[in-house]
């Protein structure tokens, strides 16, 4: 049937606009993610909701509809952690590499998943590669001290397909929220959420909340899912709906700042080797992150995720 009748209710501009119900947005997004409607349709779509914004509802139906058609992780007993990475560096080393391989190091099952949005910022698939890891052909397990880079396209190819609108009409769609969102893993998960501008802290925090996620949430390095290695951010937790403060945010920068690389991904690569190696120490702000991820890991399963186990 197409989607006009949803777009002229989201396209209505941002005062006239009217919020789609979840199981409405859950059918619109249904459709785009498989490839039912038009490239006009679909072009309409991102453009219609980035001048209207998404609600939590909107959001939660979108989740509804990507996680019925990902190819998921099978899962593990404990949650895997999940760090989405498609923002990539501009300014900064991507160490999200750093952070996913530091935490398998410490016996946590890591998936990253992403691909790039913009051609000109360093991706983790880049710095990955100039580390010796190729992304995964598949969707597969992942156990305890491994980890994994799948890129979004083995998940779900629609989805890609949504991300890549950005390459043509030069605006963020819905698409980049749903993959910092959304669970890939066939089970219990710990997802690591991270926004730039303050409006998608509350936006992430509110669809977290609904959802029933587990989830951690932190104002990331250039957007990426990993904090700035020169100042810890805030980290909230969200548990069954509960928002908990796990970290305070840190007044100033650091007292002795870290000697950081360029953002190339080779001199990420031998960063993050030589940290890996012990030859250089773990940036605190990213230690403080990572402690309190495996803090989170060892608490018991929350309530959703325990009977769903």
């Amino acid at each position: 049937m197409g989607i006009s009748s949803y777009i002229k209710e989201i396209g209505r501009g941002k005062d006239g606009a009217r919020a789609l119900t979840r199981a409405q947005a859950a059918d619109l997004m249904g459709q785009v993610l498989d490839g039912a409607v038009s490239e006009l349709e679909l072009g309409a779509f991102c453009l219609a909701m980035r001048i209207k914004g998404e609600t939590p509802e909107e959001m939660a139906g979108f989740l509804d509809a990507t996680h019925a058609r990902l190819q998921r992780v099978p899962a593990n007993p404990a949650p895997i952690v999940v760090l989405p990475s498609y923002n990539g560096a501009r300014k900064l080393p991507l160490l999200t590499p750093l952070l996913a391989l530091w935490l398998a190091r410490q016996g946590a099952a890591v998936l990253v998943h992403g691909t790039a949005t913009e051609d000109k910022r360093v991706t983790a698939e880049a710095v990955f590669g100039a580390l010796g890891t190729a992304p995964a052909a598949r969707v597969a397990a992942i156990a305890p001290g491994e980890c994994a880079f799948v890129p979004t396209e083995a998940l779900l190819p629609g989805l890609k397909r949504l991300l890549d609108v950005r390459r043509v009409v030069g605006l963020r769609n819905p698409g980049h929220s749903l993959v910092k969102l959304m669970n890939p893993v066939a089970g219990p998960a710990l997802i690591v959420g991270s926004y730039t501008h303050p409006e998608y802290a509350v936006s992430m925090a509110n669809t977290f909340a609904l959802t029933g996620a587990h989830a951690l949430l932190l104002r990331g390095t250039e957007g990426e899912a990993v904090a700035d290695a020169r100042r810890l951010p805030r980290i909230e937790a969200f548990r069954d709906g509960q928002r908990i403060e796990r970290v305070p945010a840190q007044d100033g920068p650091l007292t002795q700042l870290p000697d950081l690389p360029g953002p190339d991904a080779a001199a990420t690569a031998a960063y993050t080797r030589a940290v890996l190696d012990g030859r250089q120490p773990l940036p605190a702000p990213l230690a403080r992150q990572a402690q309190t991820i495996l803090d989170e890991l060892r608490l018991p399963l929350p309530r959703h995720e325990h009977l769903a186990a």
